[in-house]
C-alpha cells in the first residue's frame, strides 16, 4: 500500500492511502479538507473511502468537503466506529470490534481501541502491514484520556503491542520529540531508547517526519507500552505494582511533564 503523510495544523498527519493493486484511494482522519484536497490534485487520485478512528474535530474536520467535491453518486464512503455515530459524519458503514473493512484488494480489520475516547478504532492492515491508530499509540506515547480509563487504555495499548513487529504504525501527530524527551526520565537505563532520542532529535532538526514507526520499535522503547517491566516501574517508584498502575502513574507524568 502507498501511504503519504500530508501535514496539516500545527502537528497533525493526515494520510492519503493508494491500493496499488486497483488504483482504490483512502484518506484516514481528513481534518483539514484543503491540504487533502491538494495533494489528490497533484497526484490525479480520487479518493473512493474515509476512514475515521475518533471524533475530534482535528480527525473529520474536512469530511463535509471532501464528500461534497468527491462524493456524488455515492463514490466515496466514510466508515466508522458505529458506537459513535452520533459525534461522527453521516457514516456509510458502522464499524464495531473485529469488524473488516475491504479496501481495494486489501482488507483492514478493526481494532477498539478506547481510551482517548470511548469509542476509538484503528485500522489493521495485515496484508500491508500498515496500521491506522489515530491518537491512541503514537510513536514513544500514547493519547491522553480523555474520556476512558488508565485501565481501559492499558488493555487497548497491549491489543496494539500484540501486532507483528514489522506493522508500520502510523499515528495522527507528530508528538516523537516531545515523547522522547519524557521517555528518558521513566526509562532511564533503555540504551535502545536515547539512541532512539538522538535519532529523532536529528530528524526533527532537518525538519524530517519520524512517522511510521513500527511495532517492533515501540516495544522496545516507548514507555507507555513497557508498563509491564520491572525496571520501568521501579524507575517511577511502583516495583512490584500491577501494570495498569504504572501506566496511570505514567500517563499522570506526562500530562504534567
Amino acid at each position: 500500500m502507498d501511504v503519504v503523510l500530508v501535514p496539516a495544523f500545527a502537528d497533525n498527519y493526515l494520510y492519503v492511502l493508494r491500493d496499488p493493486a486497483t488504483g482504490k484511494v483512502g484518506l484516514v482522519d481528513p481534518g483539514d479538507a484543503a491540504p487533502v484536497i491538494a495533494e489528490l490534485e497533484r497526484r490525479g487520485w480520487t479518493p473512493s473511502h474515509i476512514f475515521l478512528t475518533h471524533h475530534h474535530n482535528d480527525h473529520i474536520g474536512g469530511v463535509a468537503a471532501l464528500v461534497a467535491r468527491y462524493g456524488a453518486g455515492g463514490g466515496l464512503t466514510v466508515v466508522g466506529a458505529g458506537h459513535d455515530a452520533h459525534r461522527l459524519p453521516p457514516l456509510d458503514q458502522k464499524l464495531a470490534d473485529g469488524d473488516r473493512v475491504e479496501f481495494g484488494a486489501l482488507s483492514a480489520e478493526v481494532i477498539a481501541v478506547p481510551g482517548h475516547t470511548l469509542g476509538h478504532i484503528a485500522y489493521w492492515f495485515a496484508g500491508a502491514e500498515a496500521l491506522f491508530c489515530g491518537d491512541t499509540l503514537f510513536a514513544l506515547g500514547c493519547g491522553r484520556l480523555f474520556e476512558g480509563t488508565p485501565g481501559q487504555m492499558w488493555a487497548s495499548l497491549r491489543r496494539l503491542r500484540a501486532l507483528p513487529d514489522a506493522t508500520r504504525v502510523y499515528c495522527a501527530h507528530e508528538y516523537t520529540l516531545s515523547n522522547a524527551r519524557f521517555a528518558v526520565t521513566v526509562d532511564p537505563d533503555n540504551h535502545a531508547l536515547s539512541d532512539r532520542a538522538a535519532a529523532v532529535a536529528a530528524l526533527r532538526a532537518r525538519g524530517e517526519p519520524t512517522i511510521p514507526t513500527s511495532v517492533g520499535l515501540e516495544k522496545q522503547t516507548n514507555p507507555f507500552l513497557r508498563a509491564d517491566d520491572s525496571g520501568v516501574a521501579a524507575a517511577v517508584g511502583l516495583a512490584g505494582e500491577s501494570a495498569e498502575r504504572v501506566f496511570a502513574e505514567l500517563r499522570g507524568r506526562k500530562d504534567h511533564f
